[in-house]
């Protein structure tokens, strides 16, 4: 198995398998979801949508790390796709479960933009994708890009509309809301600390 190493600056190369797979996935995925916006049956839609993103969000990792293909370009890809995505496939939750529209809409805001900002921060430092931050900081690292919490992100919301209970879906989103606000303010702090050590070496 090819190895890319943690640490890199490298931006590509961009035409890569996992970055394919990354748009079919995505498209796939967008397809789907779309269809499911006009289907007076849209709940098939929506599971195969989210399935399709999933396991695609999957699929191309897996690939970038056994080809040893794994890159910032590449992460980018994914984060935004990741965004694409979901933006989508939520809207179809509001309308499966208009009640929890509010809800909904306060993932849609956190995860559109504090996790995107929050992810795409890994950018200020010479490393491979949010996958390696824990070389920047072990706790952001933990609550955002491991493995659980990973699938927290989108997964919390999805049960709080299969439960349909407004009171679980509002604890859920803002707790999440909470948890990217004080990760985005520790990555801030780390980040003043990174262009103090700059300013020292010039």
């Amino acid at each position: 198995m090819a190895r890319t190493p943690v640490v890199s600056d490298s931006i590509g190369p961009i035409l890569t398998i996992p970055n394919a797979i990354t748009v079919v996935r995505t498209v796939v995925s967008l397809g789907l979801a779309v269809v499911a916006l006009g289907a007076d049956d849209r709940l098939p839609w929506v599971v195969a949508a989210y399935l399709v993103y999933y396991l695609g969000d999957s699929a191309d990792g897996l690939a970038a790390r056994l080809l040893g293909q794994e890159t910032r370009a590449g992460a980018v890809h994914d984060i935004l796709s990741d965004r694409l995505c979901t933006a989508l496939c939520a809207s179809n939750l509001i309308l499966l479960q208009p009640e929890l529209a509010v809800p909904v809409a306060i993932f849609l805001l956190n995860f559109m933009v504090l996790d995107c900002l929050l992810s795409l921060s890994f950018l200020l430092w010479p490393i491979v994708s949010p996958n390696y931050f824990a070389v920047v900081d072990p706790l952001v690292y933990r609550l955002n890009w491991s493995h659980p919490a990973k699938a927290l992100n989108n997964i919390g919301i999805i049960v709080a509309v299969v439960v349909g209970w407004l009171p679980l879906a509002l604890v859920i989103v803002l707790t999440q809301l909470a948890v990217k606000a004080w990760s985005a303010h520790r990555v801030v702090g780390r980040i003043r600390e990174l262009e103090a050590a700059r300013g020292a070496v010039v």
